[in-house]
């Protein structure tokens, strides 16, 4: 078998493939991407198993044929080339590969595409639509509270909920959670599942233009298409924790701020609290938020003076810091409310601002303990 491609355009898929590949992959083929070659088109896969992604190029040959290659090689070797054509050379019974390039000829082992894991097709699967920069948005703004624990699974991932009306993204580790809901979708029927991180993650860094996404679920895997890119991902099995019972319907406290003003406070009164626990201390009095934080061990102790608008009674109020500076980070807009109801019931933080039409964003932080 042979093909020619440019080496810019094959090493610009394949970074973009390689973000599925794993370090403790269990079969050694999963270290290679697929090469598929049909009627001049040329299909590259990459797999650990849990995720499959795929993309199309054009490619000069008029052979068919399926070969897998070593993945680090042939990064390592196109990141060393200027744009230029590469010809590939396939011996197709011994699966060593040529590659020629203007100035020399390289030459690696392949292996038997028939042992790479076979895509996995969705069947009885439903379709929806969404656009690419709402979507992006979406997982910006979620993702990052998700947990890491091995033992939740479920709380590892993004939850989405679709129904004719909206789609709602929840992500949670129990200590800070978001809501984002886009009134301007609709999906064919109601349903729900739960998205791992990796290929969320893929999703992102993939997506650069303003296009639709299809989307296609079934009870077991997901399936996102979009440009010449598919990628193809198991979806984590397990129910999600009533996450509407943890969000405070009564929270008569309401304060308004600036948020770059209230981030950079907690970022410096932050950096003398205790470096276990990461505790700040709000206390509102009027129209005056005193932000401070200590750490006895060490005798450090900080504490700012904001002003703000507050409607509510005079209360106190521990957070981690660590959490509520990712929530600041990601909310994406220059004043925001803070409802409360009691110091031992979550904080509400709701954006002011930065919000398009037909979008929802709320954020949850849980309170600590506060040393009296």
């Amino acid at each position: 078998m042979k093909f020619i491609v440019n080496s810019s355009e094959l090493l610009k898929e394949l970074q973009k493939l390689s973000g599925v590949l794993s370090s403790g992959n269990t079969l050694p083929i999963l270290d290679n991407f697929l090469f598929e070659v049909e009627n001049g088109s040329m299909t590259i896969i990459s797999s650990d198993l849990e995720t499959t992604m795929s993309t199309k190029i054009d490619t000069d040959s008029s052979d068919n044929g399926r070969i897998t290659i070593p993945a680090k090689l042939l990064l390592d070797t196109l990141k060393t080339f200027s744009s230029q054509p590469l010809t590939f050379l396939i011996d197709d019974a011994t699966y060593g590969i040529e590659i020629n390039s203007e100035n020399g000829i390289y030459k690696l082992s392949g292996q038997n595409a028939s042992e790479f894991p076979k895509t996995p097709s969705l069947s009885s699967s439903n379709k929806a639509t969404i656009n690419s920069l709402t979507f992006v948005n979406a997982i910006n703004k979620t993702l990052f509270a998700s947990g890491n624990d091995e033992l939740r699974p479920v709380m590892s991932g993004m939850f989405c909920e679709l129904s004719a009306e909206k789609i709602t993204f929840v992500a949670t580790d129990a200590h800070k959670l978001v809501k984002h809901i886009r009134n301007d979708f609709s999906a064919d029927s109601t349903t729900s599942f739960i998205l791992p991180k990796k290929p969320l993650t893929l999703i992102k860094n993939t997506l650069s233009s303003d296009c639709d996404v299809m989307i296609e679920y079934n009870e077991t895997n997901t399936m996102f298409t979009f440009d010449s890119t598919t990628i193809i991902c198991r979806l984590i099995d397990g129910k999600y924790p009533n996450y509407e019972a943890v969000i405070p319907k009564e929270n008569p406290n309401k304060l308004t701020i600036s948020t770059s003003d209230l981030l950079s406070s907690i970022k410096r009164v932050s950096i003398y609290a205790n470096k276990t626990t990461h505790q700040i201390r709000l206390s509102i009095k009027g129209s005056e938020l005193q932000i401070s934080s200590e750490d006895l061990d060490f005798a450090n102790q900080a504490e700012e003076r904001l002003t703000c608008q507050y409607k509510g009674e005079d209360m106190e109020i521990g957070f981690n810091s660590k959490f509520m500076i990712e929530m600041l980070n990601n909310i994406g807009s220059e004043e925001i409310n803070l409802e409360m109801s009691a110091s031992n019931r979550a904080g509400i933080l709701l954006p002011l601002d930065g919000q398009e039409e037909g979008e929802e964003t709320l954020m949850l932080v849980m309170p600590v303990m506060l040393n009296s």
